[in-house]
């Protein structure tokens, strides 16, 4: 098995491919945005939340019912995915019903799924 360093051996600027670079990658504003959606999928309560929302829409007492949590720990955690856009609102009279925004968020969540499942599959 080859040693790989996470440094160059060489101190060697390939100018024209770090300007194609450069010229590819967003602004800042939109970096940082980036970032902060992506921390939202940091904690497996919100993925476990998001991962049972895939397959149905669900109040807040069947969500806290799968994925073992409570109603107020789910609710914060429904509030931060709503706040974000990850998760939307249905109203059926008393009761209020939670979905993924959109499918891209689905998405999200399959991408990585599957990239899991295939480094567990080749380790």
């Amino acid at each position: 098995m080859e040693d790989f360093t996470d440094k160059c051996e060489v101190e060697l600027t390939h100018e024209d491919k770090v300007e194609r670079a450069k010229s590819l990658l967003p602004d800042d504003d939109m970096l940082f945005e980036l970032s902060e959606f992506f921390k939202l999928f940091g904690d497996s309560t919100r993925i476990k939340i998001l991962e049972t929302l895939s397959g149905s829409e669900l109040c807040v007492c069947d969500i806290s019912a799968v994925v073992g949590v409570s109603q107020s720990g789910v609710s914060h955690q429904l509030r931060l995915l709503r706040q974000n856009r990850l998760v939307k609102t249905t109203k059926a009279g008393k009761e209020t019903y939670y979905t993924l925004d959109d499918e891209h968020i689905g998405d999200i969540i399959k991408i990585g799924m599957n990239h899991i499942t295939e480094r567990r599959a080749g380790a």
